[in-house]
């Protein structure tokens, strides 16, 4: 279990919905000084967001602090390979955050400009959503 898992939560299998509109909340820098922000609508699993976390934890060393604005609470199912249709919805699978654009996703302070764009950009690699640089 990851810590990127929900701990506990009141439904255990959601519907998936659609990823429509744009972002009415955290669409400002709170944080930090620089933020990595979605451009696109989309699904951002567990382990995207750890990974993009461990790239921009990586890039600045031991300078800087790192803020993760998105948390992945909507449980996704999948059903087993070559399994017939019927016999209910699957189990959980993984966990993903639904990101909508304009959302913060990522903070960091302490850092230079420089360093933090450059540390954005590689998480940006680790994400299936485009997204930018912005500053406070």
């Amino acid at each position: 279990m990851s810590l990127l898992n929900p701990r506990k939560v009141k439904h255990r299998k959601w519907q998936r919905g659609k990823q429509r509109g744009v972002a009415s909340r955290k669409t400002r820098v709170n944080f930090g000084s620089y933020g990595l922000k979605a451009m696109s609508n989309g699904l951002v699993t567990a382990r995207q967001i750890e990974a993009a976390r461990r790239a921009i934890t990586r890039f600045v060393q031991k300078g800087g602090k790192i803020w993760v604005r998105i948390f992945p609470y909507k449980p996704i199912t999948l059903k087993g390979s070559e399994v017939r249709m019927g016999g209910g919805k699957g189990a959980v699978d993984h966990y993903v955050s639904s990101v909508k654009a304009g959302a913060v996703m990522f903070e960091i302070d302490g850092v230079s400009e420089q360093t933090a764009r450059e540390a954005m950009r590689l998480a940006a690699f680790k994400l299936t959503v485009k997204s930018k640089f912005v500053e406070k």
